[in-house]
């Protein structure tokens, strides 16, 4: 007896219908996903206990492994090489305990948006929903007063999104721009402008921005990822070469510079663009958000990784730290050269991928319903002219630390912290009542309380500290 099984969306996963008992079929496919064995079968009680990880149509889903190396991936790049700076802001004991606690922050915001977006499949009968989505619908389960915001809040999170992936395209400029004059200043009687390396790079990165397929920039990316390794060793290697002198370090900075290390952890440690497609895209979706699981087994070493560069690079080169640590390498040693190399191509290359993003938002699901002729001519315009704003921005500002910490500030604040509160008590708000509601409220308004606070002054000390520099 063979037996077909079906959604709103169609029928489950062809798979399901080649076993011959439907207790046989939901116990291989729970086996496969991770899924506890325990009690009734989830499809026992009946279509109201639709599981989402039991409907997902991935075509190539990724192991647990694979998915954490792609989360250390997404979380490792300028970021951790700006964390030096980030400690000469707050003093290296203020910097050890702030960047846990921010560390901390963010992973129990990561989860409050995995468990809404689990909760909201369910009621909607849905097998995933990307970041726009659990917002609108986590919107519309929420109190009266918010519901009439659901609409808007596609096109809010959309903005932060593209600020924020057009605002590491414009980080990556400045690094690779900053880089290469680094190398090239060896070599040339006079010092080169970095604005005048970024001239030269402009013509590439259009090229590379035109690349539809990331299948494509897949090798490459490969490649950089090796270099990118590697490139790290040599760093630790130069950091760890002599002994560390302690006592002109500060252990506790400014209260004025603070936001500017909020913003820079920010922006180093979250990768919340990511989370959600990573964990729709694996094998054992429940293994993602678990005790031990993927998320919190990436986020300690994440942190840890953090903690050390921006420890031991501060105690390196203490207020001479540079908004990128490669900066600061011996200028003379080939081998400083060369990590400085490596990581401009590598970044460069990153450029292609961070920008991918910010194309599709903007013209898949924007202008492209509104081209009628010539769609391919509009793309290109399109792709030329996103990437023209952040030559342009980083033109303006060649500054990476300030960049950086304005761009964490201002985007992820909201997108890594707010956001996620106002949508776990938005799904919750009908479903919790008396002292746990009470409790789930309070503890999310100061999330949200924190998060605006960190955004308004993350932002405003960045920007004044951009008018300062360059105006």
């Amino acid at each position: 007896m063979k037996t077909q099984m079906s959604t709103e969306k169609g029928n489950i996963n062809p798979a399901f219908n080649e076993c011959d008992e439907p207790s046989i079929k939901y116990t291989v496919k729970k086996k496969e996903l991770g899924l506890e064995l325990k009690g009734k079968d989830e499809f026992s009680k009946g279509q109201d206990d639709y599981n989402p990880y039991l409907n997902r149509q991935v075509e190539h889903p990724t192991t647990n492994f694979e998915t954490f190396i792609h989360l250390l991936k997404g979380s490792l790049g300028t970021g951790i090489l700006a964390m030096a700076n980030a400690f000469n802001d707050s003093g290296y004991v203020t910097g050890i305990i702030g960047t846990i606690i921010i560390g901390v922050l963010c992973t129990y915001c990561i989860h409050q948006l995995i468990s809404a977006e689990y909760e909201l499949c369910k009621r909607k009968k849905v097998a995933s929903l990307n970041y726009v989505g659990v917002t609108e619908a986590a919107l519309l389960e929420g109190p009266k007063c918010l519901r009439k915001f659901s609409k808007m809040s596609v096109y809010v999170v959309n903005l932060f999104l593209v600020v924020y992936q057009l605002g590491t395209c414009c980080v990556y400029v400045v690094f690779v721009a900053s880089n290469i004059k680094r190398i090239t200043d060896l070599y040339t009687d006079d010092a080169t402008d970095v604005r005048l390396i970024m001239v030269f790079l402009l013509v590439p990165l259009i090229f590379l921005n035109w690349i539809k397929n990331l299948k494509f920039l897949a090798p490459f990316s490969t490649f950089a990822n090796a270099i990118t390794l590697i490139s790290f060793g040599f760093i630790l290697y130069f950091i760890f070469e002599k002994p560390f002198v302690v006592e002109d370090k500060q252990a506790f900075g400014k209260i004025q510079n603070f936001p500017l290390f909020f913003g820079t952890v920010l922006f180093a440690l979250e990768a919340i663009g990511v989370i959600l497609p990573l964990e729709n895209e694996m094998k054992t979706p429940k293994a993602f958000a678990s005790k031990f699981g993927v998320l919190n087994n990436a986020m300690v070493i994440i942190v840890v990784l953090y903690v050390g560069m921006g420890l031991f690079g501060y105690l390196r080169y203490g207020s001479d730290v540079l908004g990128s640590i490669t900066l600061n390498l011996p200028t003379n040693d080939i081998k400083a050269q060369a990590v400085q190399g490596m990581l401009a191509f590598a970044i460069f290359i990153s450029h292609g991928l961070a920008c991918y993003v910010a194309i599709d938002i903007i013209w898949n699901e924007h202008l492209s319903k509104k081209v009628t002729k010539s769609k391919q001519f509009w793309e290109y315009v399109t792709r030329t002219m996103l990437v023209f704003l952040t030559f342009l921005l980083a033109i303006a500002i060649p500054n990476l630390e300030l960049f950086i910490s304005l761009f964490g500030a201002l985007c992820l604040s909201a997108l890594g912290l707010a956001f996620p509160a106002i949508i776990q008590t938005c799904v919750y708000w009908n479903t919790t009542e008396g002292f746990s509601k009470a409790i789930m409220v309070t503890k999310n308004t100061i999330i949200i309380i924190l998060a605006t606070v960190g955004l308004v002054s993350g932002t405003y000390t960045s920007i004044k500290e951009i008018i300062h520099t360059f105006f």
